[in-house]
């Protein structure tokens, strides 16, 4: 069993270590998929914001690993939900807020001060979803945006008041994916309803009738993205939307590779699939059909790839089950 939490700061040009923070995990426990983090490590200024599957968050000094402060957010915020997979979520950086969802009853979203972690508001609520909040301005309105066990929400990054709710039509969704704002409107991904495309009102609150629905597109752990016009997601296949046309499909690939999980990274011309196994596809974003430009199998032994890459200047840096790639995108490169 995972028994400690181990966080690896590395040099972007040289993959040598420069520190790392060791952190234990409750042994009495054994979660889904093991006891390791899930969520992304947040870097904000001259601090990185660290959580653990059990909720530990600790702020650390980016140059050095020294502790800056910590907390438990399961206990510090009374949670009483048990989740078997976890905490998954990252933190979210607002207006210098530093926003979490504990999923605490009186505690479901809080905000804290970054360079100290003093409480700044708590918003009561449901337990925590899996997923990631996203801060939007729908409407008019600067708004934070997420899910938590029950349903789809928004809240005042100032105060924490909660905006407005949304629950699906069919319920027992993981709330999973992230939600993705394109300009003044929202589009959600649900495992149990499809992918659905919101409105909202001049005061920032949802039109609970969606504009445009597409049922077949209904990623459980996967997140979509937004380009050119078009949302590139997979569910037993990898679909292509057209927004102005209310999401009507341009093209479904079916490919092993698209079945269930992959990363999906865009630019204005171009989408690049990481798959479960190691692989990585260059598609054309503006193509009216599936039309891969170059394809690399750069982790051969993969046996399941679900680490989202990173990316400084043209470099992505990609996570596999036992090595840290540093790969070079530009033809330019020398």
């Amino acid at each position: 069993m995972d028994t400690t939490d181990v966080y690896y700061c590395f040099d972007a040009a040289t993959g040598k270590e420069r520190w790392k923070h060791l952190n234990p995990a409750p042994a009495e426990k054994e979660l889904d998929y093991g006891n390791s983090p899930r969520a992304t490590p947040l870097i904000h200024g001259k601090l990185v914001f660290l959580t653990g599957a059990f909720g530990q968050l600790h702020c650390l000094e980016l140059e050095t690993g020294k502790i800056v402060w910590e907390m438990d957010l399961r206990d510090d915020f009374e949670v009483k939900d048990e989740r078997k997979w976890g905490h998954c979520s990252s933190p979210l950086i607002v207006d210098d807020r530093l926003v979490v969802n504990p999923g605490g009853k009186d505690a479901s979203l809080v905000a804290l001060e970054p360079s100290t972690g003093k409480v700044l508001w708590k918003s009561p609520g449901a337990p925590a979803s899996y997923g990631n909040l996203i801060v939007a301005t729908l409407g008019g309105k600067k708004q934070i945006v997420g899910f938590d066990l029950e349903s789809l929400g928004g809240w005042d990054p100032a105060t924490g008041k909660r905006l407005w709710t949304l629950k699906p039509d069919r319920r027992s969704d993981f709330n999973v994916p992230t939600p993705i704002a394109i300009g003044d409107r929202l589009l959600v991904p649900w495992e149990n309803n499809g992918t659905l495309l919101f409105r909202f009102d001049k005061n920032g609150v949802i039109d609970p009738q969606p504009v445009a629905s597409y049922a077949r597109l209904a990623p459980d752990t996967h997140s979509p993205v937004v380009t050119a016009g078009r949302v590139f997601g997979a569910w037993n296949g990898l679909h292509c939307l057209d927004l102005d046309k209310k999401l009507s499909p341009m093209f479904v690939r079916r490919e092993t590779v698209f079945t269930r999980y992959l990363s999906l990274v865009a630019s204005e011309d171009r989408v690049l699939a990481i798959t479960h196994a190691g692989e990585l596809l260059l598609l054309d974003a503006r193509a009216t059909k599936y039309k891969p430009l170059d394809r690399l199998r750069i982790l051969e032994d993969e046996t399941g790839l679900h680490a989202h890459p990173a990316f400084v200047g043209t470099r992505m840096y990609l996570r596999g089950d036992d090595e840290l790639l540093c790969i070079e995108l530009s033809s330019d490169s020398k």
